[in-house]
């Protein structure tokens, strides 16, 4: 299967079920992943308001609670339905862009958040994908991702494309595009490696 067609099925997908996701994750705590990015940009002695690309946006959990921290927050997703109801729901800029095909300014962004949305991304497709997020990012820029681990593979999952590297593969592709990691954590906290299904990592531009 094609990248293009892979994608075109994923987003498909979301545009069709956009409702249920929204109500399936509006409440979902992810806490933690907040913390893990603004805290490194902090750490780079950045002074706040950062700002902030929320990659994979869907319809704008996250890029509500940016804002409300006072984070000049862009949101971009391929799901024009997703596009739709953010910018409706938050009054951020949503930019409707696929991960295939991105379009992204110059050494712009403090921190790109991308929770639970580069799993879907052809590996093949992967290595461009973070060198277009490294030049998006400022020096010494903030990159924090969280995914669904797993054993490298990859294909179809019902409707959806995705993914399942180990922290090996993931290091190695983070790395290939220059960027160092700072952290990386097993999520839901406190519970024993097999039930914590997401790897979850915080890398910095070199």
């Amino acid at each position: 299967m094609s990248s293009i067609e892979a994608s075109k099925r994923t987003l498909a997908h979301y545009n069709q079920s956009a409702d249920q996701f929204w109500v399936g994750t509006k409440d979902h705590d992810v806490s933690q992943n907040y913390a893990a990015l603004l805290d490194a940009i902090d750490d780079n002695g950045i002074e706040p308001p950062f700002s902030i690309l929320d990659v994979g946006c869907g319809p704008g959990r996250d890029l509500i609670y940016f804002r409300a921290q006072g984070h000049q927050v862009v949101g971009l997703d391929g799901s024009r339905a997703f596009v739709d109801h953010a910018r409706d729901l938050t009054g951020c800029e949503v930019w409707h862009q696929d991960f295939i095909k991105l379009d992204l300014p110059v050494e712009y962004f403090d921190g790109i958040f991308a929770n639970a949305s580069l799993f879907h991304v052809p590996t093949k497709e992967l290595p461009r994908v973070l060198g277009e997020f490294h030049t998006s990012l400022k020096p010494g820029g903030i990159l924090f991702a969280s995914n669904p681990r797993g054993n490298n593979q990859e294909g179809m999952q019902g409707e959806r494309y995705c993914c399942f590297h180990d922290y090996e593969t993931w290091l190695k592709f983070l790395s290939d595009a220059e960027f160092t990691e700072l952290s990386h954590y097993y999520r839901p906290t406190g519970l024993p490696r097999e039930q914590q299904p997401w790897l979850a990592s915080v890398w910095q531009k070199s």
